[in-house]
């Protein structure tokens, strides 16, 4: 598809809406670049101001921190500033189509995948989990679908061997994001493509959650290692220790060590060993069940951990 001409000029009025250090990050690079920001919309404080609202204040930029996107005053409030342009950056509120649709040009979206896979919430998490060896982010515009609108830019990354969901984020996808919102938004200002998805190559997975994260020791050990890192650092994976949660995080892959499933086979001053198919997990922060994380050598001296004893069900 041939790209679009949707608007051209230097003035552009932009309309930001996001949360976290991804928003305040991109916030404060378009404003350096000298960007016309008309308003930054985030999530309420529970206490002291959030990064988006300091970013904003410092940058002299209107910031406004509704309850609801979706109250109707949100709406009346947002057309009066007549953005040509939204762009989200980290949403996890519900925004009803009418804010999406009304900036002139629509609204553009990051979002951590290579569309059309792994459409949803937790597109890093499942990219991990499944064991994909590349990933990358996409700029696209929003339509009423989930995550479903035209691509406009898309950057691929390699997915390293020991990945956490925090390593590929923070190190790659994250200053990459920042760059990619701003090349989309220099691209808007002359031809940007919408290039639309290809259905049939489409995955949607729902949020990754404790449910989804539950440890089955007599996985091969590359399914189970890549459960443990694509739900580092959130939600953990989970297991059980004599009948309790016991959710683990930073790992290490052993293969050829032998052993039964789940059984601990090493203790030591690095962690705990625990076997699978294939060999063994190398356990080095887990977190107790109602309590803080911890180094796993710490947890297996509380409970004195021994070699021979098991994990999971």
């Amino acid at each position: 598809m041939k790209p679009a001409e949707v608007g051209k000029g230097e003035g552009l009025r932009l309309a930001l809406i996001g949360q976290g250090a991804f928003c305040a990050k991109v916030l404060e690079a378009l404003a350096a670049r000298g960007e016309n920001l008309v308003a930054a919309y985030t999530v309420p404080d529970p206490g002291r101001a959030g990064p988006v609202v300091e970013a904003a204040r410092k940058a002299g930029i209107p910031v406004f921190q509704p309850a609801l996107m979706r109250s109707p005053e949100v709406y009346e409030q947002f057309s009066s500033l007549k953005p040509d342009l939204g762009v989200m950056a980290f949403v996890t509120d519900i925004v009803p189509s009418r804010i999406l649709e009304c900036p002139r040009l629509g609204t553009i979206e990051y979002h951590p995948s290579l569309l059309p896979r792994h459409r949803g919430a937790s597109a890093i998490n499942w990219a991990i989990i499944q064991g994909d060896k590349r990933t990358g982010l996409t700029i696209f515009w929003v339509d009423r679908g989930i995550d479903t609108g035209p691509v406009l830019l898309q950057k691929e990354v390699d997915v390293g061997p020991d990945d956490t969901v925090g390593s590929l984020y923070f190190n790659r996808l994250f200053p990459l994001g920042v760059d990619a919102i701003l090349e989309a938004v220099s691209m808007v200002k002359g031809k940007a493509p919408r290039v639309p998805q290809d259905t049939t190559l489409a995955s949607y997975e729902p949020p990754c959650e404790e449910k989804h994260a539950v440890i089955d020791w007599h996985q091969p050990l590359d399914r189970v290692y890549d459960l443990i890192r694509g739900t580092n650092p959130q939600p953990g994976a989970t297991t059980l220790f004599k009948g309790k949660k016991l959710k683990l995080y930073d790992s290490e892959k052993l293969p050829g060590v032998a052993g039964g499933a789940g059984e601990v086979v090493v203790v030591g001053e690095k962690g705990f060993e625990v076997a699978c198919p294939g060999g063994a997990i190398l356990v080095k922060r887990v977190q107790p069940e109602g309590a803080g994380k911890q180094a796993a050598a710490e947890f297996a001296r509380q409970v004195s951990l021994a070699a021979g004893e098991r994990l999971g069900s």
